[in-house]
C-alpha cells in the first residue's frame, strides 16, 4: 500500500522539480524555462504523479516536440515521481511579461 504524500512532502517535492526545471533552457534564449516563464504549473497527484503545464515561447518554436520530452524524462528521474504528464497550453499566450526578475537580470533587461 502506497501512503498519500504529506503537503510537507509534495512541497520539498516541487521545490526539486523546479530545480530541475532550472537546468533546461530553450536553446533560442540563455535563460531557463523556469525564470523564463514557460512553465504555468506543477500539480503533483496520487500515486505520484506529476503534471506540468507548460508553454513555448512560440506555436513554431523550434524546440515544440524536444522540449516537452526533456522535461518528461528529466522530471521522471527524481525519487518521489511515478509518472510524468507534461502538458503544452497556448493559452495564455507567453510573454515577456512571465520572465522572472532573475531571467530578466540573466537578459540583461533589469
Amino acid at each position: 500500500m502506497i501512503l498519500p504524500m504529506s503537503s510537507t512532502d509534495k512541497i520539498m517535492l516541487e521545490q526539486r522539480i523546479i530545480q530541475v526545471l532550472k537546468g533546461i533552457y530553450d536553446p533560442e534564449i540563455p535563460v531557463n524555462i523556469y525564470d523564463l516563464g514557460l512553465v504555468y504549473d506543477i500539480v503533483i497527484g496520487e500515486s505520484d504523479h506529476v503534471t506540468i503545464k507548460m508553454t513555448l515561447t512560440a506555436p513554431s518554436c523550434p524546440v515544440a516536440e524536444s522540449l516537452p520530452v526533456e522535461v518528461r524524462d528529466k522530471v521522471r528521474l527524481l525519487e518521489g515521481v511515478a509518472d510524468v504528464e507534461v502538458q503544452i497550453l497556448f493559452d495564455p499566450p507567453w510573454s515577456q511579461d512571465m520572465i522572472s526578475q532573475e531571467g530578466m537580470l540573466e537578459l540583461g533587461f533589469m
